[in-house]
């Protein structure tokens, strides 16, 4: 079977407004507090409801194309795969082919086979030829605000972990899932108010790379403006290339000449035998549970360990009974946060480096690290040193869901690192390459825990934390992820104890206001949304206290029996939750 991709996304658009205006409420109490006769709702925001499957992604066309390929009998990991491939057409400051990322997948039981369950890490890798001070200043310094063009370029791993998620898992022809980006990427997308203020917003760092300026910005240099037609032709021929030979098309073929090209004439260190050798890393997730639901995370160089860390400790704590907002639970999720930074410390790549993952998520290290924690006071810096769990071992990304009617689903958090990556793209290709070395700890002062110190053919440390939380049944029960550097830790781990503790529907747990909590020292940082006597009340109780942008955006899918149950996170624009009916 060969889709047809106008007549793919023509089907899509007709068919959207339907699913669109769906909803499911949260449990309804007929008369309660409305006059008797008046329908009333718990909860303020509904997630919307599917029954055949859902994906939910921050790219409206890109979800699109994922329901497409499931009404198209595709599965879910085909569904993933369409849509990351669309969103580095649709959403190219963060959907890309020049990053890399995380990828979660669940395939159920079969009559023929049991249930498998595997983390897919196609995230970004050292080249060879890195040096520890290739990114430092004369004075020793790392400095984020001065681009380095291609210089600060891992090995990318998109292609590689689709591809091979596909070798897996796929059921639809290969062809088939690209074939959606190629015509969206040759006959160009209007562009919605966010994506065209997000390009202008990056425009004078874009035109001073000519094939950055030349894909796109418009021939005199200016971006693009709400509703115009941007067209990438240039990246359409990179996609037919990798359409034709997939990944060996991009580490071998004519398009890693041509990236190659472009890096090392941009004084990049990247070179042709690092693209070959690129290798996905293939594990079992990273296991743990909370208050008895148990939980897929990705393990590193991911953060779910991170996030297993901070919900192990928070699960000492009634949190219920606290309340969601209380002076108290935020307290107390602050210094799960800034015990959580200090052990932060002991996560990094291979094969260099062997990050503790048992033990960080182990119930015990918990115990004791809750120990630090005082619900009267704050700590401070210097309370906080790094743990010991060696005992106890046996900022611009995008997430999407999927979830398919036969069980199977896929939670996937991809990145370019900074938004627009390196702001630079080998010419001819349309492809934004990543900035991902940036995350490497350079001219770190702290010599004693080498996890992220910069080595050559290392893997690169993240914070991305993809999640599948598994219910009462041991089926898949929410799938979910952020973007957001910094924020995505804290975000999933909200999210789980807006719905786990304090009984939040999907989409009212993620539109409910977030704080973050850094390392000790660092202030208290708060959305808006928040009373400001509960500002005024932990400043008593000793922390610093200080207003934020928005944290995190995450997409996500509960599955409560035969429905889908799909929350978009509103926090970025443009993001869709699209059923299958």
């Amino acid at each position: 079977m060969s889709l047809k991709p106008l007549s793919l996304l023509c089907a899509v658009l007709l068919s959207a407004t339907t699913v669109l205006a769906q909803e499911v409420p949260a449990p309804v109490r007929p008369g309660a507090g409305s006059g008797g006769d008046i329908v009333s709702y718990d909860q303020i925001h509904h997630p919307v409801v599917g029954r055949g499957g859902m994906v939910v992604s921050q790219s409206a066309p890109a979800s699109e194309v994922g329901v497409e390929i499931l009404r198209r009998g595709g599965n879910a990991v085909d569904a993933a795969i369409a849509v990351a491939l669309a969103q580095a057409v649709t959403l190219p400051r963060a959907g890309n082919l020049g990053g890399g990322g995380y990828m979660l997948v669940h395939m159920a039981a079969t009559a023929d086979q049991p249930a498998i369950d595997l983390a897919i890490d196609y995230y970004g890798v050292a080249p060879r030829a890195l040096t520890p001070d290739l990114l430092l200043d004369d004075n020793g310094r790392f400095d984020r605000t001065t681009p380095a063009g291609f210089r600060n370029a891992s090995v990318p791993g998109t292609v590689a972990g689709l591809w091979e998620a596909h070798r897996r898992f796929g059921s639809l022809p290969w062809s088939d899932l690209v074939a959606p980006a190629i015509t969206l990427a040759e006959e160009g997308v209007r562009l919605s108010d966010g994506e065209a203020e997000a390009t202008a917003g990056r425009a004078a760092v874009l035109a001073l790379d000519p094939g950055a300026r030349e894909a796109y910005l418009k021939p005199d240099g200016t971006p693009y403006a709400a509703g115009e037609r941007f067209r990438q032709p240039q990246l359409a021929w990179s996609l037919r290339q990798v359409q034709a030979g997939g990944a060996d098309a991009f580490y071998r073929g004519e398009l890693a000449r041509r990236i190659i090209a472009g890096v090392e004439a941009g004084g990049g260190i990247m070179d042709a035998r690092d693209m070959a050798d690129y290798r996905v890393e293939i594990s079992e997730p990273l296991w743990s549970d909370y208050r008895g639901y148990r939980i897929a995370h990705m393990p590193p160089t991911a953060s779910g360990v991170s996030v297993a860390e901070a919900l192990n400790i928070l699960e000492l704590w009634p949190l219920r009974d606290m309340g969601w907002g209380s002076v108290d639970s935020l307290h107390l999720l602050a210094e799960t946060l800034k015990v959580v930074a200090a052990d932060r410390r002991l996560l990094g790549g291979g094969p260099q480096w062997r990050t503790p993952s048992t033990g960080l998520a182990s119930k015990a290290f918990a115990r004791e690290r809750a120990g630090l924690i005082r619900l009267d006071r704050v700590l401070g810096e210097g309370d906080v040193p790094v743990g010991n769990p060696w005992p106890h071992e046996s900022r611009d990304t995008t997430h999407f869901s999927v979830a398919d009617a036969a069980g199977n689903v896929v939670s996937n958090t991809f990145t370019l690192s900074n938004s627009y990556g390196a702001h630079v793209a080998p010419p001819g290709t349309g492809i934004l390459i990543n900035n991902s070395l940036d995350n490497f700890s350079w001219g770190s002062a702290d010599e004693t825990v080498t996890a992220n110190h910069p080595a050559p053919g290392k893997r690169v440390r993240s914070t991305i934390s993809p999640m599948i939380v598994f219910g009462r049944d041991d089926r898949p029960w929410l799938v979910t992820g952020t973007p957001g550097g910094s924020y995505i830790v804290p975000t999933m781990v909200q999210l789980v104890v807006n719905i786990i503790d304090h009984d939040l529907n999907v989409a009212e747990a993620a539109m409910r206001p977030r704080i973050n909590q850094g390392s000790a020292g660092r202030p208290l940082e708060f959305e808006a949304g928040y009373s400001r006597d509960i500002e005024r009340l932990l400043e008593a109780r000793g922390h610093d206290v200080s207003g934020s942008a928005t944290m995190g955006s995450t997409q996500s899918i509960m599955i409560d029996g035969d429905r889908f149950l799909g929350a978009a996170d509103t926090r970025r624009p443009d993001a869709l939750a699209l059923g299958v009916r």
